[in-house]
């Protein structure tokens, strides 16, 4: 029995003084375990983030051994039968329209297969293949295109254009791989101190028409291709983030409103034509160089940057920098290299005009000879004496190679062999060529026995939808031969 003094609230306080003795000794712990945790992590600990957790160490970064090889030439190689057989289902599709066509062993130098394959087809965008080549064998694959900015009449620039069309406003790069900025200009001009009323666009490096024959105009607004003038902004885009943005019709002009904006100028001071008078260069940027220019082209088949590129062949071939002299340079190099361009008539170097003709022996040949094993993947078959030859073009033709879109994978391949043919994915590597009235695929691919096998197929008369399933069907069975 508790003695309570008498007081009736003594035994209520007792209670209340047992509950806090209770409640202070559960805080005590609580403390206690805290403090035991925060030994163990604090909060700025790397513990602490974690929940507990400890970081690994860094993966040690040894030495990597790659697992791709070149593919070698004393792989089974394939019969003419063989691929007769393989290609048999595929080539007689009425889808294929009127079909030439070519494939070739680049080891061996022998043709497999042909079908009319000196017959000159309308080749679409594969005639980019034959400007390539030119390229490669006439210039240096670090060649640069200078846009300058000279001195003019008294408040007056003049605006040099070399040829570049990759020059871009756009401050986190344009449409092309490592364009020139319009902006980088502007600052050489401001840090020279020069006052700027106008500006005059100085567009006399190309001659002759800005439009091919067998173009059609509507191709501008549809993003195909813009008026060739030696300086562009994006091509002409007006999107550059867009492959076939609709393009201006006034490429130099514009690319010379644009450096007046970011100079403070009045857009409408600036005209294109001749300079009154030209002195001391005030600022130059350079374009990217040729070899990631022809990559671009390839992969992305770009319109602009072919007739570009090809007004640089010309000047170094010392033809005019025109579509005439573009063309004639370009089949000049090929026939000097020893390509047979019988039937070859070309009125562009994009494949955008309808009146060109290739024959797929010639594309052929040039892939074939550009595929021809050298160094390591050239080994002497097992049980001969033979070598392979020795093709001095080859070398400067192979990075031509590395230039071709992926299927199923890059550029305009990429939507391709996706959902149907998919055995070709990732195997086949070519060139496409697409108009309304011709479709066409250039290129190479490892068939099942890892030998190289080149080819050029040609569709021309049918509607894309139906041609292009049908060439790609021809493609994806020369993977899946194993034709030896």
């Amino acid at each position: 029995m508790v003695d309570t003094g008498g007081n009736p609230g003594s035994a209520v306080r007792g209670r209340r003084k047992s509950r806090w003795i209770w409640l202070s000794a559960v805080v005590v712990a609580l403390m206690v375990i805290a403090g035991g945790f925060a030994a163990i992590a604090r909060p700025w600990t790397p513990e602490f983030r974690h929940g507990g957790l400890t970081v690994a160490p860094a993966p040690d970064t040894g030495q990597v051994f790659p697992e791709v090889a070149p593919a070698r030439s004393d792989a089974p190689a394939p019969t003419v039968a063989g691929i007769a057989a393989a290609l048999a289902p595929v080539v007689g599709n009425p889808d294929l329209g009127a079909f030439a066509g070519e494939v070739s062993d680049p080891s061996s130098a022998t043709v497999l297969w042909s079908k009319d394959s000196t017959k000159p087809m309308i080749p679409s965008s594969t005639a980019k293949i034959m400007l390539v080549a030119a390229a490669l064998l006439t210039l240096p694959d670090d060649q640069r295109v200078t846009t300058k900015v000279l001195a003019g009449a008294p408040g007056e620039l003049v605006l040099v254009a070399g040829g570049d069309p990759t020059l871009t406003t756009r401050a986190a790069g344009g449409y092309y791989t490592g364009g020139a900025r319009i902006a980088d200009l502007a600052a050489q001009v401001r840090a020279s101190g020069r006052q700027v009323n106008a500006i005059v666009v100085d567009t006399s490096a190309y001659s002759g028409p800005t439009m091919a024959s067998g173009w059609d105009p509507i191709d501008i607004a549809e993003g195909s291709i813009a008026p060739i003038e030696p300086i562009m902004l994006d091509g002409g885009r007006f999107d550059p983030t867009a492959d076939y943005s609709p393009r201006t019709a006034n490429p130099a002009l514009d690319a010379g409103r644009a450096l007046a904006a970011e100079l403070g100028a009045d857009p409408a001071a600036v005209r294109v034509g001749p300079a009154a008078q030209t002195g001391a260069q005030i600022a130059k940027v350079e374009s990217a160089p040729l070899r990631v220019r022809l990559h671009d082209m390839m992969i992305h088949s770009d319109n602009v940057l072919a007739e570009t590129i090809g007004r640089e062949l010309a000047a170094a071939s010392g033809q005019p920098a025109s579509f005439a002299g573009a063309v004639a340079a370009t089949t000049a190099a090929l026939s000097t290299a020893g390509f047979d361009i019988a039937g070859l008539r070309l009125a562009d170097n994009s494949g955008l005009s309808i009146d060109d003709r290739v024959t797929p022996k010639l594309l052929d040949s040039i892939i074939a000879t550009a595929a021809k094993p050298t160094g390591a993947a050239a080994v002497v078959p097992a049980g001969t004496q033979a070598r392979p030859e020795n093709d001095p073009r080859a070398a400067a033709l192979a990075p031509m190679l590395d230039y071709l879109p992926v299927a199923g994978g890059t550029g305009t391949l990429a939507p391709r062999f996706v959902t149907q043919n998919r055995q070709g994915a990732g195997w086949v590597r070519a060139k496409t060529g697409t108009l309304s009235v011709a479709s066409a695929l250039v290129g190479y691919v490892l068939d099942r026995d890892g030998r190289v096998l080149t080819f050029a197929l040609m569709s021309n008369d049918r509607l894309p939808e139906q041609s292009r399933p049908a060439l790609d069907a021809v493609a994806g069975a020369l993977r899946d031969c194993g034709c030896s």
